[in-house]
């Protein structure tokens, strides 16, 4: 009896801990299926192993290319931009979150955050750190009656993304994917997709700057002058957003997306002026220059076979990555300066066949086509050019030629690629701030390795 007292005594101490402990399963059972049904982590493991002939310009790590410097030739007629370099780096490794699936009848809400690690390189050297990419919210109205058939939606995107004009990209797997020869940006905005019922979307943005901005001149206390720098002040003292307005078709195969983008800067807010007695004194004065640039989008694919093409006609562009900017053209009696844009044609081409073993070749073009006639009477100084900090304004063309063998394999992917990049430089510019002598081609050629294992 005394036996059986104690048994039950012990049972009726452990079926509260195995009811506790069961209730808690039952309280984590919805929270991971909370967690299933809103969050989705993404990412990639990516490693690039680069080789190049010539000096060239090429930012994080030297992975993201632009283009071969120009000859350096010393007394003894050697080109010391000549120099092969090789490198590896596993920095561009990325991690994001999206977050979805919440709704109020209607009305349904998402975001994305995204992160990689090239951030704190200095040149070659440093420890790379994490640096953001994208985070933004998602608001989107859905189901808005259009007709008796058709159903529209409209969503904002508010937060840091890419920029409208950048946001389709070539087949190829190099860190730069097509730039300088399409807009490469990524931006904080607010855009609004509203899209029509059917194939057709409108699209409007407000752009700030951010990572990617203009140039303009800067006081060097120093050295008395003003010199060619970036920086976001420019759109920061203009107090008015960077505007896009576009319009999206799409069917089953096809994609067809134009648009415009419209910046206004304020180069400089006051001019730096000489006394009598060699002190410099800041005066307020009132610039500014607006550009306007077009561009348009076009996609095919079916079955294994894909083509992808776009073309901008700039007028500056250099805030999101093109081989362009713009001039200062004159000076009024009260210390402002007067500005003109350089024009540009950017175009690049991109055809992809296959799946396992997947075939890409890109073909890109830009042209420089200087100021518009009669801007400037006489010829422009190099020092009144503000040019795209990655690029030379002596520069008149370039191109690339880049062939590229994928085989992907579940999460891994490997890739080789070829890459022929030649810009035509020259010495003496002209009344559009053109070269025009001594005109030369010079060219790089990199051959590049990517691993990359998906998450």
């Amino acid at each position: 009896m005394k036996k059986t007292i104690l048994l039950i005594s012990a049972l009726l101490t452990i079926l509260p801990v195995f009811a506790s402990e069961k209730e808690a399963k039952k309280e984590e059972s919805p929270v991971k299926e909370h967690l299933q049904n809103h969050f989705k982590l993404y990412g990639f493991i990516r490693n690039y192993f680069v080789f190049d002939t010539r000096e060239s310009v090429s930012g994080t790590g030297n992975l993201f290319y632009y283009l071969p410097k120009d000859l350096n030739l010393n007394d003894a007629g050697q080109d010391l931009n000549a120099q092969p370099s090789f490198r590896f780096l596993a920095l561009t490794s990325r991690v994001g979150l999206d977050v979805n699936g919440y709704y109020i009848n209607n009305l349904h809400f998402g975001a994305k955050v995204e992160a990689d690690f090239y951030s704190g390189l200095s040149g070659s050297t440093g420890t790379a750190t994490m640096r953001l990419r994208q985070a933004y919210a998602t608001i989107t109205w859905k189901d808005l009656p259009l007709s008796d058939e058709k159903k529209a939606s409209v969503g904002l995107k508010i937060g840091q993304a890419w920029h409208p004009m950048a946001a389709d990209f070539p087949h190829v797997f190099s860190l730069e994917v097509g730039a300088p020869f399409g807009p490469f940006s990524r931006t904080p905005q607010v855009t609004m997709d509203a899209s029509l019922g059917g194939n057709w979307t409108i699209t409007a943005s407000a752009l700030w700057q951010m990572q990617y901005t203009s140039m303009g001149p800067s006081w060097n206390s120093t050295k008395k002058t003003y010199e060619a720098a970036a920086s976001a002040d420019y759109m920061k003292y203009s107090c008015v957003p960077e505007m896009y307005a576009g319009v999206t078709y799409k069917n089953e195969v096809f994609l067809f997306r134009a648009g415009v983008d419209m910046l206004s800067i304020t180069p400089r807010i006051q001019n730096m002026k000489e006394g009598a007695d060699g002190k410099y004194t800041a005066y307020k004065v009132n610039e500014r220059l607006t550009t306007v640039s077009p561009f348009a989008y076009v996609q095919y694919a079916k079955g294994l076979f894909s083509v992808r093409a776009k073309t901008i006609y700039g007028q500056g562009g250099e805030h999101f990555n093109l081989m362009s900017g713009y001039v200062k053209v004159g000076a009024n009696e009260d210390g402002s300066w007067e500005y003109a844009p350089l024009r540009n044609t950017s175009s690049w081409l991109s055809l992809s066949y296959g799946k396992t073993w997947q075939g890409v070749l890109f073909l890109g073009y830009m042209k420089n086509l200087g100021l518009a006639d009669g801007v400037s009477k006489t010829p422009v100084a190099q020092s009144d050019i503000y040019f795209c900090k990655n690029g030379f304004p002596n520069l008149t063309q370039m191109y690339r030629i880049q062939p590229e063998l994928i085989y992907n394999i579940g999460k891994l992917n490997l890739g080789l690629e070829y890459q022929y990049t030649a810009v035509q430089y020259g010495k003496n510019f002209n009344n559009r701030a053109l070269v025009t002598d001594d005109l030369h081609w010079v060219v790089n050629h990199r051959i590049q390795m990517m691993v990359k294992y998906n998450f």
